[in-house]
């Protein structure tokens, strides 16, 4: 099968384009699949060159670099959405270029045969409706720049997932619920996301943990929270904040991964007296040193389409706090290999489960054994096992239309 793949970039530092590395390069791999990857970056990912008018059925990956447009969030996405089918079109006319099915990772243009969804803009725009009233964290013209993206995005998700002609996955049940609530779509896959356990195991991290509490300078007497990924507010990281201002009678620290600009955060911390106890870090590729150093992984996100990093934290047999709210709480049994908060904005009962985690050290090893027992089974290779099944479906309704 020859495929078009529409991603703006594809790399291992962020949770939704490792997901999507992980899938292109098994449908290459264990399907033959050629895939003309249509990205603006590219970084970690096993490629191809070659003649482009050879015969599909050679497993590869090709990338075909569409110029980035430079500007706000809105200007670079309008850009990119317009010139990623310039450049197909392009090949397909001056290459004589032909594509089976056109895969697309959410909206990333209007002639997509297949999206799996990994994040919904409309719950997106409705969170940041239902938390105006917290510290504004941009300048006005940021401000409104944010909420004329949020509504250009979300009009286009009606736009395409309403549209019956386009088959839809998602990473889990909870998104699948909300496509069919915001878009009457009944029709949804879910395709849920895994772990690489060849990466992330108990092992591999306490083989680690010794160099990577003396990286951030821990002493084996604190407590270190992890949150990773990027929107720290949809990740719950003002709760997280609460909650470790309600626990200053414990040597809890917290270290923050991701690219979100950290000054109205740490604002925050410092109104909270907890500044000193955040460390914040960039994303990098190799992400096991984080989960190294750390002895719970807590992220009481308000909206996650799955939460990879809560999967990983899993894997390395680390004890676990999410909400109800992050698809992955699907695959979690509450107190048996994880915890689930009801209700994300709840730093009380947040700090709670924190402080019987810390004093339990019984309770801290058997989630995490039970953790990494439950996430030995989500497997990447079933991952793109499901996905290919789901490609070839579409493809038969696509031929027979």
């Amino acid at each position: 099968m020859r495929l078009a793949v529409v991603s703006p970039f594809v790399d291992r530092q962020h949770g939704t384009e490792r997901a999507f590395a992980e899938l292109l390069e098994r449908l290459a791999r264990n399907y033959e699949c050629e895939i003309h990857l249509y990205a603006q970056r590219v970084e970690d990912l096993a490629l191809a060159g070659g003649d482009l008018t050879r015969p599909s059925g050679v497993g590869r990956i090709i990338w075909h670099r569409v110029p980035p447009i430079p500007g706000p969030h809105l200007l670079q996405f309008t850009g990119w959405f317009y010139l990623n089918r310039l450049w197909r079109w392009a090949d397909r006319f001056f290459r004589r270029t032909s594509f089976d099915l056109v895969l697309s990772p959410g909206i990333n243009c209007n002639d997509a045969d297949v999206i799996v969804v990994h994040a919904l803009f409309h719950r997106l725009e409705e969170l940041a409706q239902e938390h105006r009233e917290e510290p504004q964290e941009q300048s006005f013209f940021r401000r409104h720049h944010r909420r004329l993206y949020y509504r250009f995005l979300t009009r286009l998700e009606r736009h395409i997932y309403s549209d019956p002609k386009v088959a839809l996955a998602t990473v889990s049940q909870r998104t699948a619920h909300l496509i069919t609530q915001y878009f009457q779509r009944q029709d949804v896959r879910v395709i849920p996301n895994a772990v690489d356990m060849s990466e992330f195991s108990p092992s591999a991290r306490f083989a680690r943990r010794a160099e990577a509490r003396r990286h951030w300078n821990f002493r084996e007497e604190d407590f270190v929270l992890l949150l990773i990924g990027n929107d720290w507010r949809a990740k719950g990281l003002y709760t997280l904040l609460e909650a470790m201002a309600a626990l200053s009678d414990l040597p809890v620290q917290l270290l923050v991964v991701g690219s979100e600009p950290q000054q109205y955060f740490s604002a925050r911390a410092k109104e909270l007296g907890v500044q000193t106890r955040c460390h914040w870090e960039l994303p990098r590729r190799d992400v096991l040193d984080f989960y190294a150093a750390a002895d719970v992984y807590a992220s009481p996100s308000y909206e996650d389409s799955f939460g990879l990093p809560v999967a990983e934290a899993m894997a390395c047999g680390l004890p676990v706090i999410t909400s109800t709210c992050a698809g992955v709480a699907e695959w979690i049994h509450d107190g048996v290999d994880g915890f689930v908060l009801p209700k994300a904005s709840d730093a009380q009962a947040l700090a709670s489960l924190i402080r019987r985690i810390f004093q339990q050290q019984e309770l801290r090893a058997r989630l995490g054994e039970a953790g990494a027992h439950a996430a030995a089974n989500w497997t990447w290779d079933n991952n793109a096992e499901s996905a290919w099944r789901f490609l070839q479906e579409s493809l038969a309704r696509r031929q027979q239309s």
